[in-house]
């Protein structure tokens, strides 16, 4: 059925209806792809701040694992340090403290001379890389001999200066070559002369040593104990004097200061405040182990002096170990000593050194050892630090040289100090001879090895020919209290007053000897039939 035609107004109608829904249409259109590119925008938004809260979080836990980590390097390097701190002695006696003389010496072969490219010649310009090639057929009647000729001598002209240039450049090489190995021979005899030179050094040394020359056996030993593996910061600086008679060798020993000793105990990184805080190790501990240190040092830089062959070169070390460092009420430098032993080789052979405790290892040997280290309290040296009274002042064997009637009080004073050092040595006790200027009164230390009644003691003589005045009893009194020592005992050619030997008796730790005892303990122990040359009671001018 055919649809009816719309009238004019009714088209109109219609077809403005048909353009306002196309407007719709459009417009919904329009709507809906700004709605879409809002979502879109809004989709990618949340993309990228998922991605930047992704980053963050994956850089704040790399930010904290490399915190975590940190204070965990930090620690172990402080435990590490701390457990080097505690094996000093247990490493140092793994390894043989003697050095070989051939080890000292530098070997005086150079490496050959190398001097690579330098050393290959230039390869020369090859006229036949220049020539032209002969005219042929057309190229022969259109290039005739002239042109050619005039080619030819354009060739030649640049092989020429191709050939100017090589030889330019083969001189330079040469120059350098030349240069090259002038330097080296120059490196080469340096080094020949610096191994000559310290070759000859140890070839003096060898030989100085092997003649057991003190001079030669200081700079040995000054160098076995300087060798000794110790941890970063210990100082490793010592002197040594050496008296061959009495096979004992004197070392001074530098110590570091309680600072060695790590503060911090351990490192941890705290999330919420990110901070790393620092654990910090006992006041008490930080002591222990400085002092652990000390002793270990002592007793590695005696096994050091024994380790060495041949065995017969020292029988006795004597240790003071000092630290430098700076009085805290005045400011000014000091260097107080804060250990100072002795032992014989026979002693201290019986040691274990891998299993015992450092710090009681020193009270077993009678050491005089700080009471508190860490505050650099020092004690009274056994023997004076000044080594060079050591080097000059040699012991003298005084017994061999008396006749069978000397007279005792004819002796020097020196000569007599070294004779009472040579009868306590044969009544069973280590003696140190001190300067002869005796600028402190001390004459001697002697340390008595009888389990009982052993230990430090202090000893003087007197070579007089009268009474001995009670302020020498009483001054020794009190260089016992300054040294503390457990016994003392003065000896005499001539004899003490009863309040002399009433203050003795009081005091209980001081022996007299007079001149009849001395004259039988000379003969008993030394075989000397001697004459004191005084008689008690009878002044006579000294």
């Amino acid at each position: 059925m055919a649809r009816r035609k719309r009238g004019f107004f009714a088209e109109l109608q219609h077809q403005q209806n048909e353009r306002q829904r196309q407007q719709a249409r459009v417009q919904r259109e329009h709507e809906r792809l700004v709605n879409q590119a809002i979502r879109e925008q809004e989709r990618h938004r949340k993309q990228t701040a998922r991605a930047e809260a992704e980053f963050q979080k994956a850089l704040k836990a790399q930010h904290v694992e490399e915190k975590v980590a940190e204070a965990a390097k930090l620690t172990a390097s402080v435990q590490e340090r701390v457990k080097a701190f505690e094996s000093v002695l247990a490493n140092g006696v793994r390894r043989r403290a003697h050095i070989g003389f051939d080890a000292l010496r530098i070997d005086p072969s150079f490496p050959p001379f190398q001097p690579g490219q330098i050393a290959v010649a230039i390869r020369p310009p090859d006229w036949a890389y220049f020539a032209p090639p002969e005219p042929t057929g057309l190229m022969a009647k259109m290039f005739g001999g002239a042109k050619h000729q005039q080619l030819v001598q354009q060739r030649q002209a640049d092989y020429h200066q191709a050939c100017a240039d090589h030889a330019a450049r083969e001189q330079a090489r040469q120059a350098a070559l030349a240069q090259a190995e002038h330097r080296y021979h120059q490196r080469a005899q340096a080094h020949q002369a610096k191994a000559a030179q310290a070759n000859a050094e140890v070839d003096r040394l060898e030989q100085g040593f092997t003649a057991r020359l003190p001079e030669a056996i200081e700079d040995y030993f000054e160098l076995v104990i300087e060798s000794s593996p110790v941890p970063d910061d210990v100082p490793v600086d010592v002197e040594v004097a050496y008296q061959a008679d009495a096979r004992r060798l004197y070392v001074i020993r530098e110590l570091p200061t309680v600072d060695i000793v790590p503060e911090a105990q351990e490192y941890k990184y705290i999330r919420t405040r990110d901070e790393t805080d620092v654990k910090a190790r006992p006041v008490k501990e930080i002591r222990q182990r400085y002092a652990d240190l000390v002793a270990q040092l002592v007793l590695l830089t005696i096994r050091d002096v024994f380790d060495v062959h041949p065995r017969d070169l020292v029988n006795e070390v004597a240790v003071n170990a000092h630290v430098s460092t700076r009085n805290k009420a005045t400011g000014q430098p000091e260097r107080p000593c804060l250990v100072s032993v002795t032992a014989t080789r026979e002693n201290f052979e019986q040691l274990v050194l891998t299993e015992l405790d450092a710090s009681a290892c020193l009270r077993h040997l009678n050491a005089l050892v700080s009471p508190h280290p860490h505050d650099m309290e020092a004690v009274r040296p056994i023997f004076d630090p000044d080594l060079s009274k050591y080097r000059f002042i040699d012991e003298v064997d005084i017994a061999s040289d008396l006749d069978g009637r000397q007279v005792l009080v004819d002796l020097t004073p020196t000569e007599f100090e070294h004779l009472v050092r040579q009868l306590f040595e044969a009544m069973g006790m280590k003696s140190w001879v001190t300067q002869a200027s005796r600028d402190d009164g001390l004459d001697a230390i002697a340390v008595n090895e009888d389990p009982i009644m052993g230990g430090l003691c202090v000893v003087q003589a007197k070579r007089y020919r009268k009474l001995v005045p009670v302020e020498s009893v009483r001054a020794l009194a009190g260089t016992m209290d300054d040294k503390r020592a457990s016994r003392g005992i003065l000896v005499t050619t001539s004899w003490f007053g009863k309040s002399s030997h009433d203050f003795a008796k009081r005091n209980g730790r001081i022996q007299l000897i007079e001149g009849p005892e001395l004259k039988h303990l000379l003969a008993e122990h030394l075989e000397l039939d001697t004459v004191i040359g005084v008689q008690k009671g009878k002044v006579q001018p000294s």
